[in-house]
């Protein structure tokens, strides 16, 4: 998918993370917690950071896309397999999306999210990594979120989804199990408290 590059939205998203409902009870965004990468006129994009792929490991799949030669996966650096592989959305689930801290910045195509926060889509940030090089923390997504122009409006209205703050534990951090409650204490409220019936975010 392509990052939405519209025009900047006047109540804008990006930055922050959208929390589930129970009315998304059913599907890929069940307890989901969205990092927002994009939020503009021509749509809205994001990278689901609590779902991880336990079958995959970063240094399998680096001797896939063939950045190194499965003889000298030996050699990669031992922090490579603390880089979590999540399942970051439905959409482009064959593609991957680094999003790390802002101290890497591949040319042209690293876009800064936010304060600390940044998103690098192409190789060139993997080969870093393999060679010791990459940023300090990361995250590697198979697949994003994605909406449409006016759908993610239209979703929040509808209680779809509650909108929080982000930082640096829900993106990075290794407590999978725990991050739903968490992006949820971050705006004060308890899952057990959630309604999928009424109310609007």
């Amino acid at each position: 998918m392509k990052r939405p590059a519209g025009a900047q939205m006047e109540h804008s998203y990006e930055g922050k993370v959208l929390i589930a409902t129970p009315s998304l009870r059913d599907g890929v965004f069940t307890r989901a917690v969205v990092y927002m990468c994009a939020h503009r006129s021509d749509g809205a994009m994001g990278i689901v950071v609590n779902q991880r792929a336990n079958d995959i490991r970063l240094s399998k799949l680096l001797v896939q896309l063939e950045i190194v030669k499965e003889a000298e996966a030996i050699r990669l650096p031992p922090e490579i397999d603390e880089i979590r592989v999540l399942r970051g959305g439905p959409v482009d689930t064959g593609r991957g999306f680094v999003l790390h801290s802002s101290d890497y910045v591949s040319n042209d195509s690293t876009v800064q999210i936010d304060d600390g926060v940044s998103l690098t889509a192409t190789l060139d940030i993997l080969r870093a990594i393999a060679h010791g090089e990459g940023p300090r923390r990361a995250v590697l997504a198979l697949g994003c979120a994605g909406w449409g122009a006016g759908q993610l409006e239209g979703e929040i209205l509808s209680n779809a989804w509650l909108t929080g703050p982000a930082n640096a534990d829900l993106l990075f951090g290794d407590d999978f199990a725990g991050k739903y409650d968490r992006a949820l204490g971050l705006i004060g409220a308890r899952a057990a408290h959630l309604s999928s019936e009424a109310g609007h975010a």
